[in-house]
C-alpha cells in the first residue's frame, strides 16, 4: 500500500476536480464538493496548513478513491 501524501486542502480539491468533483458550496473554511453520481466530500481549507492523515483518509473514503488513485492524480 502506498504512503499517504502530505497535501493542503487546495491541493486535495484540485485533485478531486480532476476526477469529476465540482465545488457546490462553501461555508467558512469548509468547501463541499459533489460528483455527478452523488458522492459528496467536504474539504477544509486553511491557508498554508496540511490536512491531517486521518482527515485525508476520510476524504478518500468519502470520494471512493484509493491512495494509489489519489497519488496518480498528482503525477498525471
Amino acid at each position: 500500500m502506498a504512503k499517504l501524501p502530505t497535501v493542503t486542502g487546495e491541493e486535495a480539491i484540485k485533485a478531486l476536480e480532476k476526477v469529476g468533483f465540482q465545488v457546490v458550496r462553501q461555508k467558512g473554511s469548509h468547501i463541499r464538493l459533489k460528483h455527478e453520481d452523488g458522492r459528496v466530500v467536504t474539504v477544509p481549507v486553511h491557508s498554508g496548513k496540511n490536512l491531517g492523515k486521518g482527515l485525508l483518509k476520510k476524504i478518500l473514503r468519502d470520494s471512493e478513491l484509493t491512495v494509489e488513485d489519489f497519488i496518480a492524480l498528482f503525477e498525471g
